[in-house]
């Protein structure tokens, strides 16, 4: 068993990774575990939102089976959830939606993608500071519609 002292430091540890964690400011543990409940809860309220989100582009993505292709864009606190779907996989399609970010000024932080068929990508970007600012979700979307119906196009 461990003494007593180091329960205490073991203890405090805990406490001040969960501070580091949270981006908590509190001094006390009951505090410091406050904070962390606030933003736990946070967390889960965001994580609600990219389901419902998710969910909703799925019915408007099956729903449209004659336009086979489609873009939502979520905007974030700094930056934008991307996600483009594309029964038909054209060539450079990639290609064009990683410019249309860098035109917009918009750094791909996370990323998956499918090229084959379907054609499947959800990005999450960040605006870069002096270039991108200010940039709303329906521009994104529109660019982002843009590359896929000018892929569509050249095929």
């Amino acid at each position: 068993m461990l003494p007593k002292e180091q329960r205490r430091s073991s203890s405090h540890d805990k406490l001040q990774l969960l501070r580091s964690v949270t981006d908590s400011h509190a001094q006390s543990s009951t505090s410091i575990l406050l904070d962390a409940s606030k933003y736990i809860e946070e967390l889960k309220h965001k994580i609600k939102d990219l389901v419902e989100d998710n969910n909703s582009c799925l019915r408007s993505i099956t729903g449209d089976r004659m336009n086979q292709m489609g873009v939502t864009v979520q905007g974030q606190e700094k930056g934008f959830l991307v996600r483009v779907f594309s029964e038909k996989s054209y060539p450079d399609l990639l290609v064009s939606i990683l410019r249309v970010f860098e035109d917009l000024g918009i750094d791909v932080l996370d990323a998956r993608v499918s090229c084959i068929k379907p054609f499947r990508l959800e990005a999450v970007g960040r605006e870069v500071k002096g270039r991108a600012e200010g940039i709303d979700s329906e521009v994104v979307r529109e660019a982002m519609l843009q590359a896929l119906k000018n892929c569509r196009e050249g095929d």
